[in-house]
This record gives structure tokens, C-alpha cells and sequence, in this order.
């Protein structure tokens, strides 16, 4: 049970939480890109903090939302990988009942006791099964679908694909389609419910499926590309325009209403791009989503807090979306010294108290065989058919200078840690069919070079 500080509820600060999936890291202005244009995610970069070296705790999109949603890696408890059909378990689970173990606390668990309401609009992915439900894990109100993608547009009877956990939902089986592109309607339920909700402390956890395929984007964003854009990066440069004028409306509305000074915002993104499937742009890292290179793992993040957090500034050394549930339980007046089994931590003291400090010195990945850890300046990746790579990341962020054979000692060193973190997780609950996943199982040398995309 979290201890409760005495402050009246309304003086609790609120939190918005917005998620994009599969957006590459250079794809975004204040990222770098030229082409992709998003004036109003760039302005929230210059409003707080960015961190140049934020992680997810896995390459794909499913257990990495598990591990922020529970702020502990989420191979502890078995979810390791996409909980998809195609799947299986060694306890016989079929797809639907694959999702996050009933015996494990959400953030939103947490905050709904500590007097917040509680709100997910988007992309859940966290079990199809109704006991997987977001209502059923801590959300008060839920407006998305449950599964890992679908149409930006109306699903109809006569759509090819009718699987309920692509339907659109409101609540619990309140199933009826939006008449509007889905980014567009994510944003406006968000901003219908913190205006309902503006008297109360609320949290709102914003979980886009933009730019994750299908490629969709609406007409009029695609007619404001530059030509010299051309088939999916002409699209997905659209799509992330979509994206981003929705964040600004729900930025706008934070302000419209006067909470601004009293609400904690935070931006990032689910896992690295695809550059396969949607040409997304994750220079200059190499590597993709579902791969254990900086490109399949570190993402673009923000924070702003008005009068809280300094503007313009960058934090440099190593944070996780893990931290997100420390961070936002503590902030809500929980005492997250009684939640056990947290690898995550509270990164404010860093932000605002000047704890000089490394949040982590030690990271960790794992997907099947495959594995990686980051330890200070190194890091170590594993692989099933090759010798283990071994990279500065400070010196080469691009990991194209592999030190393996330079400092035997560290690879040896950073191979038992790995071992020794092994040690400690249950086994996944569900595996591929096939001994790798699509991509992942391809020799990674096809994505060792940085695409410069801008």
C-alpha cells in the first residue's frame, strides 16, 4: 500500500502522457528533421527538457509499454514479447489471453488510489482478453482499441479485417466507430476529458497508434508535403503532421484552461522506427525497431512542467521509460519505496533538485536469445549466431566501431552481468512460433549504416 502525503487532492499536479508508435528519432523538428514538421512538439522541447539519451525497455511495442506502464522490466513477469496472433505459449495460451498478468500494478493502479482520475485514449496492447481490459487495470475511462494496430479510418461490416480488438471503444464494449481520422479523435476525447476532469487531479495517458502502419495519412496533410517526398516517407511525413497538430491541441487545451503551472507533460515514443515497413528516419543511430542497436531502443522524450522545469534545456545521461511510474507516483504523493521490484526511478530530483547524478548506470535488453546491457559508457549486444558486439556509445553513437576484440576484459566483464540479470526474470509466457521475429532474425549488418533521411 503507497503511503499518502497529507496535501489537499486538487494541489496534486496533473499528468499528461502523450505516446507516439514507431516514429524514427530524427523525424521530428526538434529531433533535427528539416521536412517533418512539428511546430508544436518543438515547442514543448523548448518549454522543458530533452533528453538525449532516453531508453524503452524493449524494441517492439508491447513489452515496452508493459515496462512503463509497471516500471519494472517486463521479462520479470514473463512479457517478453508482442502479444499477437501467430503466438504461442508453453502453458497453451492462444492470443486473447495473452496480456499483462492480472498480478501486476499499472501506474494507473497507483494513481487511482492516490485520488487521481485515471484516463487512456489509444492504443492499449496490453491483452485482448476482457480481463485485460484498461478499466480492469487502473483506467477509470477508456477511449481506444485494445489490440496493436488498426485503420485510421472507420472499420465497417464491410472492412476486411473485423477483429474485436481492433474496434473502436468507448468504456467497456461500448463499440462504435469514429467518423473522423483517429489521431484527430484521440485528441479530442483527451481534450473532453481533462476539461471534464479540471477540478480534480487527473492523469491521462495518451496513447497514439500514429505513425505506426497502416500508412494512412488524411488528403489535406498529404497535399502540404514537398515533392521531393515520394511514397511511404511522403505519407508518414504526413501522418506525423497529424500527430503533431493533435498533441497541439491537447497542449492548447492545458493552457486554455488555466492548469498549465499545474501539470506535468511528458512526450515519447514507443520503440525505434521501422525504416522498413514505414521509411522512418532514426539517424544517426543504426538500427530499427526490434533490434537491439540505439535505433530499435532510444527515442525522443520530453518534459515541461511551467515554473517547475527550466526551458530549453537537455538532460545527457542515461533515462528510461521506466522512470515514468517512480516518477509520476512520487510526484502524485505515493511513497514508491513500497512497491516492490522497481528498476525504475524518480527523475525530477535529477531535473529540479540538482542530483548530479546518473539515473542508471546499468541498462538492460532482452528478446530470446538475444540480449544487450549498457553499462556507463559501453555497451554489450548478444546474439544467438555471432560474436558479441561491443561499443562505446559515448564516443559512437552510431555503433559502426565494435571494440570487442580491442577489451576482451569488458565483454567478458558486461557478458555475466547480463547472465546475472538473466537470473532474475521468469520465463516469457509466449513465444514465436519461429525461432525469431521476421526482422530481428536477419543478420543486422543491413542496418549498421545510419540512413541520413532529413
Amino acid at each position: 500500500m503507497l503511503a499518502f502525503q497529507k496535501s489537499n487532492a486538487q494541489e496534486k499536479p496533473n499528468i499528461v502522457f502523450i505516446l507516439s508508435d514507431d516514429a524514427g528519432y530524427a523525424d521530428f523538428g526538434f529531433q533535427g528533421s528539416k521536412d517533418f514538421k512539428t511546430p508544436n512538439l518543438d515547442a514543448l522541447a523548448k518549454s522543458g527538457v530533452k533528453f538525449t539519451q532516453a531508453y524503452v525497455s524493449a524494441a517492439v511495442c508491447g513489452p515496452s509499454r508493459a515496462g512503463l506502464l509497471t516500471g519494472m522490466y517486463q521479462q520479470k513477469f514473463g512479457y517478453e514479447e508482442n502479444n499477437v496472433p501467430g503466438y504461442m505459449s508453453h502453458s497453451g495460451l492462444t492470443g486473447d489471453d495473452m496480456g499483462l498478468p492480472l498480478d501486476q500494478k499499472t501506474v494507473a493502479d497507483y494513481l487511482q488510489k492516490l485520488g487521481y482520475k485515471t484516463a487512456v485514449f489509444g492504443k492499449w496492447h496490453m491483452g485482448n482478453a476482457d480481463r485485460f481490459h484498461p478499466t480492469k487495470r487502473g483506467f477509470d475511462e477508456f477511449y481506444g482499441f485494445r489490440g496493436g494496430a488498426r485503420s485510421y479510418y472507420e472499420i465497417t461490416k464491410h472492412s476486411k479485417k473485423q477483429r474485436k480488438e481492433d474496434r473502436l471503444e468507448r468504456g467497456f464494449e461500448g463499440y462504435k466507430e469514429s467518423e473522423i481520422y483517429l489521431t484527430d479523435a484521440l485528441a479530442k476525447e483527451t481534450m473532453s476529458f481533462m476539461e471534464r476532469n479540471k477540478e480534480n487531479p487527473f492523469f491521462v495517458y495518451l496513447s497514439f497508434n500514429a505513425v505506426h502502419t497502416p500508412m494512412e495519412a488524411r488528403a489535406d496533410d498529404l497535399k502540404t508535403i514537398p515533392s521531393h517526398l515520394t511514397g511511404k516517407r511522403r505519407t508518414l511525413a504526413a501522418m506525423t503532421i497529424g500527430l503533431d497538430r493533435a498533441c497541439g491541441q491537447v497542449l492548447q487545451k492545458i493552457k486554455d484552461l488555466g492548469i498549465e503551472k499545474n501539470t506535468l507533460i511528458v512526450f515519447a515514443n514507443d520503440n525505434g522506427g521501422p525504416s522498413d515497413s514505414n521509411e522512418s528516419n532514426n539517424h544517426p543511430l543504426s538500427g530499427t525497431k526490434a533490434n537491439h542497436l540505439e535505433g530499435g531502443i532510444r527515442i525522443p522524450f520530453l518534459m515541461s512542467w511551467k515554473g517547475q522545469l527550466k526551458k530549453s534545456t537537455t538532460f545527457n545521461k542515461p533515462v528510461s521509460t521506466l522512470d515514468l511510474l517512480p516518477t509520476f507516483v512520487t510526484l502524485a504523493g505515493g511513497d514508491v519505496s513500497k512497491i516492490k521490484g522497481l528498476d525504475g526511478v524518480d527523475l525530477l530530483p535529477y531535473l529540479k533538485k540538482g542530483n548530479k547524478g546518473k539515473p542508471h548506470e546499468t541498462l538492460y535488453w532482452k528478446k530470446e536469445a538475444r540480449g544487450a546491457i549498457r553499462h556507463n559508457d559501453y555497451k554489450l549486444i548478444r546474439f544467438p549466431d555471432r560474436p558479441a558486439e561491443l561499443y562505446n556509445i559515448e564516443d559512437d553513437i552510431s555503433e559502426v566501431n565494435d571494440l570487442a576484440s580491442v577489451h576482451p576484459e569488458k565483454v567478458k566483464e558486461l557478458y555475466k552481468m547480463l547472465f546475472d540479470w538473466e537470473l532474475t526474470l521468469e520465463r516469457p509466457l509466449w513465444q514465436l512460433k519461429r525461432v525469431y521475429e521476421g526482422k530481428a532474425a536477419v543478420r543486422m549488418d543491413k542496418y549498421r549504416k545510419p540512413k541520413i533521411n532529413n
